[in-house]
This record gives structure tokens, sequence and C-alpha cells, in this order.
């Protein structure tokens, strides 16, 4: 193991990088990841019954805390390449990841109601600007992303027209 910024990461397959040009951290894939593979397995460092922006969203009351903790440290991008399975309870790849690649997620595949809404900025053809969670999203999104079980089930309630198979 290895420690950047004070913080444990696995040297197997991640390290921690500062952006100057985005004034931020960012986890780096070390190694190749094809698609649909699982990249690591997480599990809850602490629940919480309330959003922080470091935490993970697994029911209307239930907030985790990611451990490892350097899991924190994937930021968010409208073209992910990863995401947090909630109900396996590991990091899955959304497509190939190459090594020196940094990971990302769409925030609203894990959030409802986002405790920090931001402008992204991630210069993507299908950036939303603004991210508050999948509660905000416009229906033709939900098509272009995976979600969790979670979010999944609070979509289906909410615009069921939307999820008929």
């Amino acid at each position: 193991m290895a420690s950047i910024n004070n913080q444990i990461y696995p040297s197997q397959f991640a390290k921690i990088k500062f952006d100057t040009t985005h004034q931020q951290n960012g986890l780096i894939s070390l190694k190749n990841f094809k698609k649909d593979s699982v990249i690591c397995h997480f599990s809850a460092a602490e629940i919480l019954p309330y959003p922080s922006r470091y935490t993970v969203q697994v029911a209307d009351d239930k907030h985790i805390i990611l451990a490892p903790l350097f899991l924190e440290y994937i930021n968010h991008s409208c073209d992910p390449n990863c995401f947090f399975d909630t109900k396996e309870f590991v990091l899955r790849a959304l497509k190939n990841i190459d090594s020196g690649e940094e990971f990302s997620f769409f925030y609203p595949s894990t959030e409802w109601d986002m405790d920090e809404p931001f402008d992204c900025h991630c210069g993507t053809s299908n950036c939303h600007g603004q991210i508050q969670g999948a509660k905000y999203l416009q229906e033709q999104a939900f098509e272009n992303y995976r979600f969790t079980e979670f979010i999944t089930q609070k979509l289906q309630k909410t615009i069921p027209h939307v999820f008929q198979y």
C-alpha cells in the first residue's frame, strides 16, 4: 500500500492524482479493465441517515460512506466509465478502461436528490450542465445511464411509463 495526500490506495489498480486544471483529486486506473468487469468490491464504512458529498445513497434515509475510502476520489462525468453497483457492492466498468484513465461515474446514478448540486464542466457532448440527482433528470436521459437498484425503483414510481419493458 502507498500513501498520497494521507489517503491509502491499493497500488495494484488505482492511484490518487491531483488535477491542476480542475483543482481536484481524481482516481486513476493503473491497469486495463474490460467492459462489465469488476474493478473492486466496496462496503459501507459508515451509514448515515442523510446525504453528503462523500456518500452513496442506498435507500431513502440510508447513505453510505464507501470503504475503501479512496473510492471517494472517483469524480462525476456525464459520460462515465464505471458504476457503483449497490446490489452486489462492486464497482463495475461500464466500458473498457485503459491504464492511466481517470475513473468517473454519473452521480445521479446513485443519488436521488443531491445534498450539494453543482454545475458540471465535464465537457462531454451529452453534459447535463446542472447536476442535482436523478429526480431532476429529463426523461430522455434515463435510457443512457445505468442506475442503482434504489434509484431505478424511485424512477419507476415517479415515471412508470419510461420503465415499461
